[in-house]
């Protein structure tokens, strides 16, 4: 909690509370909250106008982090592919561990989850003690903020916290990778898809 100490621990109490609300990360602007607090999965979700089936991205400072949200591949070379492009902004469809929110994984049997590689996003995950829900902060249908002042326009007093920051080198959204197959199932910005 180097850069932000006093900010990031009102934070955390607030995401601890259920809160949501909005941060910088790797390409676009994110919207975020505890990922297993159901009531503020719903109102995340009612905030960009969003299916509930779609499920939500939850990003980590680290890979202990992970641990009660996924089940790790069998096949090394699957774990190996993943390691080697963590920390960092692709994120993997795993295997989800049982008793997750339906609202996180969309209902289905897997979770989307990443490390990054950023440090605003780093110290917020560290502060809350918990990987966080890592949705772009955008109506649905609409274009991903890349502008704090966006962000505000977009979802005015809607949200219960804001960390500025800047955000990372990526032009867009991660790319999404399924953990199975290696399948890109969503090309970062500028990249096309495989």
């Amino acid at each position: 909690m180097a850069l932000h100490a006093p900010r990031l621990r009102r934070i955390r109490d607030v995401v601890l509370a259920g809160g949501v609300g909005a941060y910088p990360t790797e390409g676009v602007w994110g919207l975020g909250c505890d990922p297993l607090n159901a009531q503020a999965l719903a109102r995340l979700i009612r905030l960009k106008g969003r299916g509930s089936e779609k499920g939500l991205i939850v990003i980590a400072a680290g890979l202990d982090q992970l641990e009660g949200l996924v089940q790790w591949p069998r096949r090394e070379a699957v774990v190996e592919s993943m390691l080697t492009s963590w920390p960092g902004p692709v994120t993997w469809v795993m295997t989800a561990a049982p008793g997750l929110p339906a609202l996180l994984t969309g209902g289905r049997s897997t979770i989307a989850v990443r490390v990054t590689a950023h440090r605003p996003v780093i110290e917020l995950c560290r502060a809350t003690g918990m990987a966080l829900v890592s949705t772009s902060a955008n109506r649905s249908g609409h274009p991903a903020c890349r502008r704090g002042w966006r962000v505000r326009r977009v979802f005015a007093n809607q949200l219960d916290w804001f960390l500025p920051g800047p955000l990372g080198g990526q032009r867009g959204p991660s790319e999404i990778r399924e953990a199975d197959t290696g399948r890109i199932l969503r090309a970062a910005a500028g990249q096309p898809g495989k």
